[in-house]
């Protein structure tokens, strides 16, 4: 890599023993040339820079001083690990990062045994490494468990209910709040470093603890003394909330402090008990394009690092901006509408609508499940709230989609981004299995669309229904149809017929019309571009399979429980027997990589639609006698 060639400490810490085997005095440098091939390697492949850059100085620190793997260090998210995977044996292999074959872009067990629980969704580390301290105690170890949370994690529910659940237990538990939403603020400077360190040290934990041993025997006494100490914590640092939880809180102190830091982690990997550690870091620190907008240099494609500018995406029209851009002219149309974002306004698409109607759009934060019941809160009242949400994240939300709002029948509409396979970020944020959770609940209404245009449409036939409805597309451009700016709600329920061919008929359900329109062209098939998964048009379906010897349905969701399967429904329903064939994905995790190189691989392509087909004909699945 020709970006090491001046390095001279980073080529000697392959693991983080080799790490401890530095001196304090050289963990700056090392931190330079860690931020310096995080830069190098990120530029090549893409990914998340921002988070990683502010967390250099941090992972350096955690791994000097605790025992990992032995003692457990725990992230969240994921976004801020690529200095640990490069000091945990993985520096090599980083030119690979979210690449076919190569490393995962979050931590992952299988992956490094330094990678103590996988993660991708936010709000988790808390939770896990209580189970993890908790574990350790029934086996009588004396093992450290930290867990590494970022601000805006912690805005999740179940970081608090973890909090809580800690503090009651007594837990053998350090959290590290990495809080980087803010500049390191006057208070976090040498007096603030000063005081984290006297408090985390060996004498004012034991007069501490001596204290409550004297005092308790006089309540009056001992009440004013822990009063007065809370007092003086609340002045000078923002922990009492964290205190009355049952952690020890330490900090704020400055997460780019390399001394700080090591000093204030040796002594508090001495002490018991739950811990919380309060360090103020800047996200993309170190790199002036990414610290003057880590917001865009969050995640990224390939860049020039001497400059900071991207490679150019795509010109074609995202799934994401045609719902930007519906969002903002049905909330032009209707006042009732309102925008909710949990904590995703620039990858769903926000930006505009968050800064045309401020009134109206609400980010809730990591806490998906609070996002639907608020918009069922909202619906209740009349209003016509709109949730933007990736496939994955909406799974978290699932017992409030259904006690909340489909139970209720509350017209909420659901702007489900990313669904099917999202290419390098991986199975943790892969859309693989909406359809089948969605359709199987009463009062919703499961949209497919297949171009931009057909996304507009449904967006906006969704809003026009009574209840639920979601409308689900996938990451990027769509073929690049032209987009009538006019609402036009479709008739609910009702299929479209494409292409008109002989033997097979071809159900495609959103992005699979595309592949299954080419496939068609080999095989003289005909193609329905199903539009709906719920309601569906049964009686479509009917017609295909009285008229073809095979049916196909295509679906880029898990074929468990998915659009094919409701196909089968409505042939069993009306007591048909028709010969069909299912494809999807399959009933496992896909791995990361890009796009069109995992729908190849599930054969989700032209080519593979093609060849599944011909190999069922070729099997006598289907009496190919024309009947069309």
């Amino acid at each position: 890599m020709p970006f090491q060639k001046d390095f001279r400490l980073l080529p000697q810490v392959d693991f983080p023993e080799d790490l401890r085997r530095l001196s304090e005095s050289e963990l700056p440098l090392l931190a330079a040339e860690l931020r310096r091939f995080v830069i190098g390697t990120v530029s090549k492949t893409g990914g998340h820079l921002a988070a990683g850059l502010g967390t250099v100085e941090l992972t350096i620190a955690l791994h000097y001083v605790f025992n990992t793997p032995e003692d457990r260090l725990v992230w969240d998210v994921g976004h801020q690990t690529y200095p640990h995977k490069i000091l945990t044996g993985r520096r090599e292999r980083m030119l690979g990062l979210r690449q076919m074959g190569g490393l995962s872009g979050f931590p992952r067990r299988s992956e490094s045994p330094y990678d103590t629980f996988g993660v991708g969704h936010a709000s988790t580390s808390v939770g896990a490494a209580l189970g993890m301290a908790v574990a350790a105690a029934r086996a009588g170890s004396d093992r450290n468990v930290v867990a590494v949370i970022g601000d805006g994690a912690l805005s999740g529910g179940m970081a608090f209910e973890a909090l809580n659940n800690a503090g009651n237990m007594d837990a053998n538990l350090l959290v590290v709040l990495n809080d980087n939403d803010m500049s390191i603020s006057p208070n976090v400077g040498a007096m603030s470093n000063y005081l984290a360190r006297i408090l985390s040290g060996k004498v004012y934990a034991t007069v501490r603890e001596g204290s409550k041993t004297v005092l308790s025997t006089l309540p009056p006494v001992w009440e004013l003394a822990k009063r007065a100490e809370e007092h003086m914590k609340g002045m000078i640092m923002p922990g009492t909330f964290f205190e009355e939880l049952g952690f020890n809180y330490f900090g704020p102190i400055d997460g780019h402090d390399l001394h700080t830091l090591v000093k204030t982690l040796r002594n508090l990997r001495s002490l018991k008990g739950p811990r919380f550690l309060h360090i103020v870091t800047r996200k993309g620190k170190g790199y002036e394009p990414a610290e003057g907008d880590p917001c865009v240099y969050h995640g990224v494609t390939p860049f020039d690092p001497a400059t900071g500018k991207m490679e150019k995406k795509p010109s074609g029209k995202t799934y994401t901006q045609v719902f930007g851009e519906w969002l903002c002219d049905a909330a032009a149309m209707d006042e009732r509408l309102v925008g909710i974002t949990p904590a995703m306004r620039e990858g769903s698409g926000l930006v505009a609508f968050s800064q045309r109607y401020p009134d109206r759009y609400f980010d809730v934060g990591i806490a998906e499940q609070h996002a639907l019941t608020f918009a069922a809160g909202l619906a209740c009242e009349g209003l016509k709230p709109v949730v933007a949400i990736y496939s994955t994240f909406l799974q978290r939300a699932y017992d409030q989609l259904i006690h909340d709002i489909c139970l209720q029948g509350l017209p909420v509409t659901f702007a489900v981004d990313r669904a099917g396979l999202v290419g390098p970020d991986g199975p943790t944020h892969a859309g693989s299995f909406d359809l089948s959770y969605l359709r199987c609940l009463p009062n919703m209404t499961v949209m497919t669309p297949s171009d931009e245009n057909e996304c507009r449409q449904m967006l906006w036939t969704a809003f026009c229904q009574q209840g639920p409805a979601a409308v689900r597309y996938p990451r990027g451009s769509g073929p690049g149809a032209a987009i009538d700016q006019a609402m036009r709600p479709l008739p609910v329920g009702k299929a479209e017929l494409r292409r008109r061919g002989k033997g097979v008929a071809i159900l495609a359900f959103g992005s699979m019309l595309e592949p299954a329109l080419t496939a068609a062209e080999e095989l003289n098939a005909t193609v329905v571009n199903m539009r709906f998964v719920k309601p569906l048009d049964a009686q479509m379906v009917l017609n295909m399979a009285q008229s073809h010897g095979l049916l196909v349905t295509v679906e880029e969701n898990t074929v468990l429980g998915g659009a094919g399967s409701a196909v089968t429904e409505a042939l069993n329903s009306a007591g048909v027997s028709t010969p069909i064939l299912h494809l999807g994905l399959p009933d496992s995790f896909i791995d990361h990589g890009e796009r069109e190189e995992l729908l190849a691989q599930c054969g989700l392509d032209a080519a593979g639609i093609c060849r599944s087909i011909q190999t069922a004909m070729s099997a006598g699945l289907a009496s190919m006698s024309d009947t069309a």
